[in-house]
């Protein structure tokens, strides 16, 4: 089962310094990037596998780095794709300093909250409330497919958003979500037909 015990934090008080952000550019100010984010870039670091134990830390790196460089943000409307590609960074740093850890070992964590109405097979799993299933399935796509699936699913992110956020083509964005959706309804498919024949 997944551990949803670092799910939907408190928004902390911010401990940063002055407001980098210059007037009249249509940059929100670090305050309210804080508060819109925080849950957002939670969510994120933990989808990409950090630990319970390192959240807290990652999280605060990412927003260290946002208050850093939040005056070069060139591009207001795209604001959520350039903070997950401050995420992802950091997460790849992340992931770099603990080398040694054995490839694969690191769970997909999902958050319990997201909510939907269209009933793809996705939101199917989550409206029967099975997570365990739920990471099963999507630990099965590969990451580039899985992160490009769930920044749609889970985070509502648009294709041009996605394909900013990954920095990748947008013709890519639109050909791995497609191949990811594919595989994941593939996969629940074969789960279904198990569970009718009673199998686990």
């Amino acid at each position: 089962m997944a551990d949803n015990s670092a799910a939907r934090p408190p928004i902390p008080p911010a401990q940063s310094g002055p407001d980098l952000s210059p007037p009249g550019t249509g940059v929100p100010s670090f305050a309210t990037v804080y508060k819109s984010y925080f849950h957002f870039v939670w969510s994120s670091a933990r989808g990409l596998g950090v630990s319970p134990s390192a959240i807290e830390d990652i999280v605060q790196e990412v927003f260290v780095t946002i208050h850093a460089r939040l005056h070069t943000v060139q591009q207001p409307e795209s604001l959520r794709s350039w903070v997950y590609g401050v995420v992802r960074r950091t997460v790849s740093g992340y992931r770099r300093s603990r080398a040694g850890k054995a490839a694969g070992s690191e769970v997909f964590f999902v958050e319990d909250s997201f909510e939907s109405n269209q009933l793809t097979p996705f939101r199917h799993v989550q409206q029967n409330d099975d997570m365990q299933l739920l990471v099963q399935l999507l630990n099965g796509l590969d990451e580039a497919k899985r992160e490009a699936f769930v920044l749609a699913e889970l985070e509502q992110m648009t294709v041009p958003e996605i394909a900013q956020a990954l920095e990748i083509p947008l013709n890519t964005a639109y050909s791995r979500l497609r191949t990811a959706r594919q595989l994941f309804e593939q996969a629940f498919a074969r789960h279904s037909a198990r569970e009718k024949r009673g199998f686990p």
